[in-house]
């Protein structure tokens, strides 16, 4: 009768002893093929009961937001620069002008000095004639 007793805990004790060696297998496995962040991530996962693919999800999503956000930005700011590039562009064109009206104003003012120093002259001497 002992036999029949040792017959059927024999095949219970290899079952466990199965599942003993798999489930060693397999975290020998995630120490040797998994990087160091990846076993995090898969701890993290067995801690959380198995709900990392949201967290990756929203790790993934974060990143395309942040890349989004970053490549807006960088257009707005491209976008500024080039108005002020436009604008001092514009600022020195106006004051090329200015100047250049300004240079001419000067010679019309020195030429009218001169023809005020003749008239004056003609007039001094026109009413000494006199």
């Amino acid at each position: 009768m002992e036999r029949p007793s040792l017959e059927i805990n024999l095949p219970d004790t290899h079952e466990e002893g199965k599942l003993y060696v798999v489930d060693s297998l397999n975290n020998l496995n995630k120490l040797n093929v998994c990087p160091d962040v990846s076993q995090r991530v898969l701890d993290e996962e067995e801690n959380t009961g198995g709900t990392g693919e949201n967290t990756a999800g929203s790790n993934i999503r974060n990143q395309c937001l942040f890349f989004v956000t970053f490549i807006l930005t960088l257009i707005v700011s491209l976008a500024l620069v080039s108005f002020v590039i436009f604008l001092i562009i514009q600022t020195r064109n106006k004051m090329d002008q200015i100047s250049s009206r300004l240079i001419s104003e000067k010679k019309n003012i020195e030429e009218l000095k001169k023809m005020n120093n003749m008239i004056l002259k003609h007039l001094n001497q026109s009413g000494m004639k006199e």
